[in-house]
């Protein structure tokens, strides 16, 4: 499988960004990956501290998945890309990611479970929390997994996506920028690829307020592709055949003493 991995930053002007996204997605189906993997929040951008994100939601049948169904039938690939979703608190909808297969079909909706309740920032006072469920899906022969963001910083949901069959993690991100946090994002994308021995596929937002530094890292924790800090795409390719000589050379999922099973 081939997974393009896209970085760019996105705005207040949820128009802007739907044309933003059929063109990174033509852009990136050049290169002829299976799936493209968008940053977070790209139906919009997060609001300002004190403000909300509830008037841009949309439902899952409103424009922005119809922008990302018709990119991923025009082009052939299965697309991923962040929202903000309406739920039953109208004032704190959901932050959720959108998996659509390249025929379209809608294959999962995760909702952030882990809010970025840190670093000086509530992003609970904004939106609502998913359920605490992993959420995986099939593309083609690969079993993926779903997280977003400050997932990152919790070990035990990319475990738990593991554990449901998942041989990659897609992380969509917008990490704050801000003093070692690059080194932070770094850091615990290679971790949660080698102690899961599997693919971690992170498309961040760039720009003044994000991080960028996308990438796809292996099993052994080697990136296989990566951006820096411009907007673009970077596309590597995984196999099945690797992920399971590694698991075999380092068996550490079976090893383990430990099982915890989420709440």
């Amino acid at each position: 499988m081939r997974i393009a991995v896209v970085q760019t930053a996105s705005s207040y002007d949820k128009g802007a960004n739907r044309e933003l996204v059929t063109r990174l997605v033509a852009e990136a189906a050049q290169d002829r990956p299976d799936v493209v993997v968008l940053p977070e929040a790209m139906m919009s951008d997060f609001a300002v501290e004190g403000e909300s994100v509830a008037e841009a939601a949309e439902a899952l049948d409103g424009e922005f998945v119809s922008t990302l169904r018709k990119a991923a039938v025009e082009h052939g690939v299965a697309v991923v890309a962040g929202m903000f979703e309406r739920s039953c608190d109208q004032h704190r909808p959901y932050n959720t990611l959108l998996a659509v297969g390249a025929d379209g079909v809608l294959l999962g909706a995760y909702r952030k479970i882990h809010l970025y309740d840190a670093f000086g920032y509530k992003e609970s006072d904004q939106l609502t929390a998913g359920d605490v469920a992993p959420v995986v899906i099939q593309i083609g022969d690969q079993t993926i997994g779903l997280m977003t963001c400050y997932d990152l910083r919790f070990p035990e949901l990319s475990r738990a996506l593991v554990d449901a069959g998942a041989e990659v993690l897609v992380v969509p991100a917008a990490w704050v920028r801000g003093p070692l946090k690059e080194h932070h994002w770094t850091t615990l994308l290679t971790a949660r690829a080698v102690e899961n021995t599997c693919y971690v596929a992170a498309a961040a937002q760039n720009g003044k307020k994000y991080c960028g530094l996308s990438q796809v890292i292996d099993p052994q924790g080697v990136a296989l592709a990566s951006a820096g800090e411009s907007d673009g795409h970077v596309v590597a390719t995984i196999s099945a055949e690797r992920l399971a000589d590694v698991r075999k050379r380092n068996p550490s999922l079976q090893n383990r003493r430990y099982s915890v099973t989420p709440r």
